[in-house]
């Protein structure tokens, strides 16, 4: 007898997803982690001192609770214990001469806040999310429904008679468009284009990259609908009910479960996993693997046969630049010198468009920025549980941190000769950013009480699929995405080994926390 019908390898967003989706069909699932807590990026600790609860690395839910998944699952998950925290200022930016622009969930507070910026600037945001509305059941069909499908077939072919085939081509063409192009010819104020350039980094993207202006556009219109959320105590907590739920289904899950192999029957077919103590476990109907493709390939399935097709893809598949994290403990809410930012949930402090270009460029040329993108979340300010009374945390993420050092665009940090990041260059980065914080935040050296930085090879060692600290799963860029994702050839989410599938971030939809990839194959598997 099967240990599971199916045996999910690692515990990610997406990997609960599908485990959760086929749990509800009755079906057995047994989810193994090699780390001691389910959850993959979805991790809670007291890393700077006791009471200060920190999400170490994903903190912001949007996409999950506009996902089908969570459609399908939230009922469940409510009622398991998950809880949301939001605010009606989602996001913000701030320039480095003071300028600012808070946006919310309102659009008539939206208009006017951008007319305030620059006449007609309101009109023009409204009719791109106009735009937006419209087109959004195709956009959305596209950037989560199963690309090689019937169903995905139909929904073209419908839109080909619907707008006619020249019509279609220009939606197709207007979509390529990179966000400085669609943010220097839309807006005229250079605050609007600073508010929304940071956020194509937030895909794995650059301002020059194609397509980037359409997702500026997809996160423009969720952050506008459901602004950026959090989860109550923590984003472990949404962990915590997933495993609550798979388990109440009959399934069950095992950390400190490490993969080393996927096992195969007499006829190559995928028939369960061997873990690195020698514990073997077998699956009646299949294996899923929420990894990324050198796990995959190169560690799991090391030693067997496959096409070249697919020893190529795993040899020329890329990764992006990589993340940093920084958390602070304060004595004190962060009292910033700029009127309005208090209860933004995120807010990015950049020179505007063209910072975020140079300090993007400067990372995949692998030298640390020396104006950096800082993306600061002020996580009490919509749960104060997350810290003790009267104090509070900070969460900052740069999207712009290299994953090979080479040098130091602002001439001032020595990198290592061998390119690692080691504690010395993190903290020294770490102190360029707060200087930075220093210039918006009354007094704020002041209320620090403790620090935690977490350089890309910090994250990588905390998660094995963070290569290079890439935290989207790979290179997003056009020709490593959509029916390209993982592999030139790739098909959905099966492999060449019959009953072994490929989720997660490496895969399509791509990265992010709406459990795509988990949803599709959780609701196609029988």
């Amino acid at each position: 007898m099967s240990d599971a019908d199916y045996i999910v390898v690692g515990s990610g967003i997406n990997a609960l997803v599908a485990a959760a989706m086929l749990g509800r069909k009755g079906r057995k699932v047994l989810v193994v982690e090699r780390s001691d807590r389910v959850g993959g990026c979805l991790r809670t600790e007291e890393i700077t001192q006791p009471g200060f609860v920190h999400d170490v690395m994903a903190t912001t839910v949007v996409l999950f609770l506009l996902s089908p998944a969570y459609a399908a699952l939230g009922k469940d998950l409510h009622a398991r214990g998950l809880e949301i925290a939001g605010t009606d200022t989602p996001t913000a930016v701030l320039m480095p001469d003071g300028r600012a622009a808070v946006f919310s969930t309102d659009r008539a507070r939206n208009l006017a806040m951008l007319d305030g910026l620059a006449a007609g600037e309101g009109a023009r945001f409204a009719k791109v999310m106009d735009g937006m509305g419209a087109n959004a059941p195709f956009i959305f069909s596209l950037l989560g429904g199963s690309l090689w499908s019937g169903g995905m077939f139909k929904t073209v072919l419908k839109e080909t008679w619907r707008r006619g085939p020249r019509a279609l081509a220009s939606f197709f063409g207007e979509a390529l468009e990179t966000a400085r192009a669609h943010l220097e010819t839309t807006y005229r104020s250079e605050v609007t284009q600073a508010l929304w350039a940071p956020w194509v980094l937030h895909t794995g993207l650059g301002p020059e990259s194609a397509y980037s202006a359409q997702m500026a556009k997809v996160i423009a219109f969720a952050v506008e609908a459901a602004g950026c959320p959090i989860v109550k105590g923590g984003v472990r907590n949404l962990a915590g009910a997933f495993v609550r739920l798979i388990e109440d289904q009959g399934g069950s899950v095992r950390t400190e479960a490490d993969v080393e192999a996927v096992t195969l029957d007499g006829a190559g077919r995928a028939d369960g996993v061997r873990l690195a103590d020698g514990t073997t476990l077998s699956a009646g109907k299949g294996v899923i693997c929420s990894v990324t493709p050198n796990q995959l390939y190169g560690r799991l399935l090391a030693g067997k046969p496959m096409p070249s097709e697919v020893s190529d893809g795993v040899a020329a598949y890329r990764y992006g630049k990589g993340d940093m994290q920084i958390h602070y403990a304060l004595s004190q809410p962060p009292r910033w010198k700029t009127s309005g930012l208090d209860k933004v949930a995120l807010i990015h402090l950049t020179p505007g468009l063209d910072g975020v270009s140079r300090a993007a460029n400067e990372a995949e040329r692998s030298v640390l920025p020396a104006v950096p993108t800082i993306c600061v979340g002020q996580p009490t300010a919509l749960d104060p549980s997350r810290a003790p009374d009267g104090k509070a945390i900070l969460w900052l993420q740069l999207p712009e941190a290299p994953r090979h050092l080479k040098g130091d665009a602002g001439g001032t940090i020595a990198t290592p000769e061998d390119g690692r990041w080691d504690a010395a260059t993190r903290e020294a980065f770490a102190d360029r950013i707060e200087a930075i914080l220093t210039d918006h935040i009354e007094g704020f050296r002041e209320t620090v009480l403790a620090r935690r930085s977490y350089s890309p090879a910090d994250l990588e060692a905390l998660n094995v699929n963070l290569v290079g600290g890439d935290p989207y799963g790979g290179y997003c860029g056009l020709d490593q995405f959509f029916i390209w994702r993982p592999f030139k050839g790739s098909v959905n989410h099966g492999t060449h080994v019959p009953g072994l599938y490929h989720i997660g971030a490496s895969t399509h939809p791509g990265p992010g926390l709406g459990g795509g990839s988990g949803f599709l194959l959780g609701s196609a598997l029988k």
